[in-house]
């Protein structure tokens, strides 16, 4: 059950105050059809930071997922079951997303560059040999990623 406020200042201010309550009193009036009575700059702001962080949700299963790639190849001989589990794991959290939200795949290949520098450092970081080790651009190509029975050679 929503409580009912006493005016619209009221509304404004729960944001602040009962972030679940304001949620939940947000989409009755929504449900209700008063659009007037709701706090739209809350609400634009949460809308627009559920859509970050879905695109955060793609980088960082991408880059996991590129991580755990690059160990694999250049790492061959401390190859283990659960980076292969990982890789499998965050693949399918990518599927996912791009099923439920297509869109999500163009930003994907926006960001692919980006996060592959970002897990070429961290698995210099993890495994211990030099960045330069590294290819400076990715050895693995978008499709690789996503392909459920990629894995690469040594």
């Amino acid at each position: 059950m929503t409580a009912r406020l006493s005016s619209t200042t009221d509304t404004n201010n729960l944001y602040s105050r009962d972030y679940y309550l304001w949620l939940s009193h947000t989409a009755q009036l929504i449900k209700e059809g008063k659009f007037n009575e709701v706090d739209a700059v809350n609400l634009v702001e949460e809308i627009e930071d559920m859509g970050r962080n879905e695109q955060r949700a793609i980088e960082s299963n991408l880059v996991v997922v590129l991580l755990h790639l690059l160990k694999y190849k250049y790492q061959p001989v401390k190859r283990s079951n659960s980076w292969k589990a990982s890789i499998r794991e965050h693949r399918r959290r990518l599927r996912k997303a791009f099923s439920a939200s297509p869109s999500l795949k163009r930003y994907f290949k926006e960001v692919f560059d980006e996060c592959y520098q970002d897990s070429r450092e961290q698995a210099a970081d993890e495994t211990g040999l030099p960045l330069d080790t590294f290819p400076t651009f990715s050895p693995f190509t978008p499709d690789q990623i996503l392909n459920p029975d990629y894995l690469p050679e040594e």
